[in-house]
């Protein structure tokens, strides 16, 4: 574990983040922010538009929900949800679509505990399984998903891994 100047991960507490109140408000787009800033969130602060109205959309689009990670009242992490549906097991999925884990924070568990509280609203909503993506150059964030339990998706290894492709509108 790397040096730290936070407490151990027994400190953290891990709570699903009401889009209304200000205080989970706040914190959320601070974590955005800071996960925007870094090279592997695009390297620019995050827009005035989503300063604006990311909050009143996400608490708006059904199926939304995010985990926010603190330590007393400092929120170190953050990991935003989406509920999908899965046609091959007839069932609900939850696709991860953001995470941030504050840089000092780094180290300390904060990605597993919220996995974990993810885990944890996806069995209660009855899911069958948490997807997300992952740059694959983003070699802690990679680490850090396969100790959690996530790895590439493949039906079968001969016709290879899934890749996650966009295409903007």
């Amino acid at each position: 574990m790397e040096d730290s100047p936070l407490a151990p991960v027994g400190a953290l507490e891990m709570v699903v983040a009401d889009y209304r109140d200000d205080k989970h408000g706040a914190d959320l787009l601070a974590l955005m922010d800071h996960y925007s800033r870094d090279p592997y969130g695009g390297g620019e602060p995050l827009s005035e538009l989503c300063h604006r109205e990311l909050l009143g959309r996400l608490a708006e689009f059904p199926g939304a929900f995010s985990v926010l990670a603190y330590r007393g009242d400092e929120a170190l992490g953050l990991v935003n949800c989406f509920m999908g549906f899965s046609t091959f097991m007839c069932k609900p999925l939850v696709n991860i679509h953001d995470v941030v884990v504050n840089e000092k924070a780094r180290g300390l568990g904060v990605c597993t505990l919220m996995m974990e509280k993810v885990a944890e609203v996806a069995r209660e909503r009855g899911c069958c399984k948490i997807t997300l993506e992952v740059l694959e150059k983003n070699h802690p964030a990679r680490g850090a998903y396969l100790k959690c339990g996530f790895k590439p998706y493949a039906l079968d290894e001969e016709f290879g891994k899934a890749e996650f492709w966009q295409r903007y509108l």
